[in-house]
């Protein structure tokens, strides 16, 4: 069989082969030696703010770019594939969700890909090909995934995305708080994955079958075992994406890594997770999850208040918006509670709209702990005096997070309650609408730092080119989607719609 964009595993394939590519550049680049490790050691140990350019190998740069165009030509790919093919009886569906999620999940890795190139502490000068190789398996995970239609193969699926994460979280293993964020991480993955594959066992003694399409007769014969299985899914799949109370891994972990990383963490695994439910309770249950909608919108509540409410008092800027983080999956889940065309829709609307503006600001928030040496929010005083531009940058993806007119993450919010009030779920809408204002509180105090506080420092901010090219993808993402909005609207309405077809 020859390969083409025909195939089902097509997209899986290439992202394999890059995969192998890279690992080689960074075989080959060893035999080549590099910086010296004890003097690394020092360098590395100050903390994960790079204090030059000098310490960059070749191989590392070449494994970084080889990532960069390959993540960006197998997302072109993705156009190009054939969609509603499958293989292995239905287990594998190249379907308009998966292409979606797919894309998605590229995007925001050749984003956080390209903010990295210019990370230069010894462990990424040194290590890079293993860095990007991590990155690259870990959206194969999130790949086969996105087009899993059997259980057995989403656990498979879940494991090759989380363990690459794992690696990456403690990838500058000389940082004091990087391996401990790795070890939390690790735990509470372990045990996530424990949960799942616990209620998988529950779900087939229920069915006698993992295929997903054998879920809806034994949840409406009132199958108890189905429904414990299937509480115990949610369960788990709640730690992957950090919905309350298996929230607690995230703000340690996101403190800890490294800054481009933790961009991509905070959106394209949280991803992979909807996707994985909308394919359990959307599409595998089907109409009995209609008495599945209180607990979401229970989830969905709590969720909002708890990272609303614990981001108000943090005081390191990657901390607050881990919680702020938190309550956007709190959102998420509304219009997943909505169970319907639209509330589906809007759900995938959100996570483009998330994915530009909460990528934004961690890279934004790279540039400044490079020149402060800070991830404080005190950090940020002056900014608009010293670099007014990157200033205004972090401001739109403030407002965006915050909900303001007119940016993406005010469609995200206003399109996922109008498809929860069409659902009845008034007092739902009542309570994220009002921490939505308690959210734009602690937003805004960054902004009050950044233009009314004065800067500690006088000097400019330096941005590096290729991280500036970031920022401005996800500026123009935000900007995009905020002032024509229409057009991402349509698209995610099409893929929803062939989930209520």
């Amino acid at each position: 069989m020859t390969f083409s964009a025909g195939m089902p595993l097509a997209i899986e394939l290439a992202l394999f082969a890059l995969a192998v590519v890279v690992l080689l550049i960074g075989i080959v680049g060893r035999g080549g030696g590099g910086p010296d490790p004890r003097a690394a050691k020092s360098s590395e140990s100050i903390g994960r703010v790079p204090r030059s350019g000098t310490e960059s190998s070749h191989s590392g740069s070449a494994a970084g770019w080889v990532t960069l165009f390959g993540l960006l030509a197998i997302f072109g790919l993705t156009f190009t594939a054939a969609e509603g093919a499958s293989i292995l009886r239905g287990s594998f569906v190249q379907d308009a969700l998966a292409l979606f999620a797919k894309r998605l999940f590229l995007a925001s890795a050749a984003i956080s890909v390209l903010g990295s190139l210019t990370l230069h502490q010894y462990a990424f000068s040194r290590r890079a090909a293993e860095y990007h190789f991590a990155i690259i398996v870990s959206v194969l995970g999130m790949s086969i995934l996105a087009s899993a239609r059997e259980l057995v193969l989403l656990f498979v699926a879940f494991e090759l995305m989380s363990i690459p994460l794992f690696l990456m979280t403690g990838f500058l293993k000389r940082d004091s708080a990087a391996p401990e964020a790795a070890l939390k991480f690790f735990l509470v993955g372990t045990a996530s994955s424990a949960v799942i594959v616990y209620g998988m066992s529950f779900v087939y003694g229920a069915t006698g079958s993992t295929a997903l399409e054998a879920i809806p007769a034994a949840m409406a014969d009132g199958n108890p075992l189905a429904q414990v299985g299937m509480v115990l899914l949610l369960a788990g799949l709640g730690f992957k994406i950090a919905t309350f109370p298996f929230h607690m891994w995230a703000p340690d972990t996101y403190e800890a890594a490294s800054t481009p990383f933790v961009a991509w963490l905070s959106v394209a695994p949280k991803a992979a997770g909807f996707v994985a439910i909308v394919r359990l309770y959307v599409e595998g249950m089907g109409a009995p999850m209609l008495a599945w909608i209180p607990a979401f919108a229970a989830m969905a509540g709590i969720t909002i208040i708890t990272g609303n409410l614990m981001a108000i008092p943090q005081q390191n800027i990657k901390r607050m918006l881990a919680y702020s983080g938190i309550a956007h999956i709190g959102y998420m889940l509304v219009g997943l509670a909505a169970f319907s065309s639209s509330g589906l829709a809007m759900l995938l609307f959100y996570l483009v709209a998330y994915m530009f503006g909460n990528m934004g600001a961690f890279l934004v928030i790279e540039t400044v702990s490079r020149s402060g040496q800070s991830d404080e929010i005190d950090a940020y005083k002056g900014l608009a005096q010293r670099s007014p531009l990157l200033a205004l940058a972090m401001l739109v993806f403030l407002l965006s997070l915050g909900g303001i007119p007119f940016v993406a993450g005010f469609w995200a919010k206003l399109f996922v309650f109008l498809a929860a009030i069409e659902r009845g779920l008034y007092g739902l809408v009542f309570l994220g609408a009002v921490l939505t204002v308690v959210a734009l509180y602690y937003y805004l105090l960054v902004a009050r730092r950044m233009y009314i506080e004065a800067p500690e420092r006088e000097n400019p901010v330096a941005v590096p080119g290729l991280l500036a090219t970031a920022i401005a993808i996800c500026l123009l993402g935000v900007v995009g989607m905020g002032v024509y909005p229409a057009p991402w609207v349509e698209m995610a309405e099409r893929v929803a719609a062939t989930l209520f077809s």
